[in-house]
């Protein structure tokens, strides 16, 4: 196990599909100048979707390379579809002392919070089930009702965990209230562990 390298602060941001990490995560970049990680995945780009802005688009075989050569920080399988975190450039970040936002799911954040133990853990809450339910249909993946109930499904369970496991838990209701209260939660962060 190992604290954040150098000044740096691992953040990390979990919570369920459709609930806004994405857009969080963007504001935090440009008012943090923080350093946002892209991950990995063997999914199928989605048509709004650009190769190395939302994800690095992968095949299974050069995943696995990956996993092999100990290139991951943390992995996980997810609806069928493998994710994962580049470790090189994190460490990198941290060492210049930069803000290290992983946007990541609670399997993720459970591996990568047994490495760095002071990494700061979010949670993002819908305000309502309903609003939930309706961001994600808005995404339009081309998801049939199956995979949305299962993500659904997933999401309660996430948010179940997370209440036990996180640090903090931010309801997102007002985008730029949401961004205050986690930029104002990563400062404290950072001054308890100089």
């Amino acid at each position: 196990m190992q604290d954040t390298i150098a000044n740096g602060k691992l953040v990390i941001i979990s919570g369920p599909s459709g609930v806004g990490k994405s857009t969080i995560c963007k504001r935090l970049v440009e008012q943090l100048d923080a350093f946002v990680s892209i991950s990995v995945t063997t999914r199928a780009r989605a048509a709004a979707e650009e190769n190395g802005r939302d994800y690095w688009f992968i095949g299974p075989d050069e995943f696995k390379k990956r996993l092999e050569n100990n290139e991951l920080l943390e992995w996980a399988e997810v609806f069928g579809n493998f994710y994962g975190t580049p470790k090189k450039p994190i460490e990198e970040a941290l060492g210049q002392g930069r803000v290290v936002i992983l946007e990541i799911d609670v399997q993720g954040a459970r591996q990568v919070k047994r490495i760095f133990r002071d990494a700061l853990t979010i949670f993002i809450l819908p305000p309502r089930k309903e609003d939930l339910l309706k961001r994600m249909a808005d995404r339009d993946r081309g998801e049939d009702a199956q995979n949305q109930r299962r993500r659904l499904e997933t999401a309660a369970r996430e948010i179940a965990d997370a209440w036990q496991r996180y640090d903090h838990l931010v309801v997102n209701d007002r985008l730029e209230v949401a961004v205050q209260e986690i930029i104002e939660l990563i400062q404290d962060s950072k001054k308890e562990t100089v």
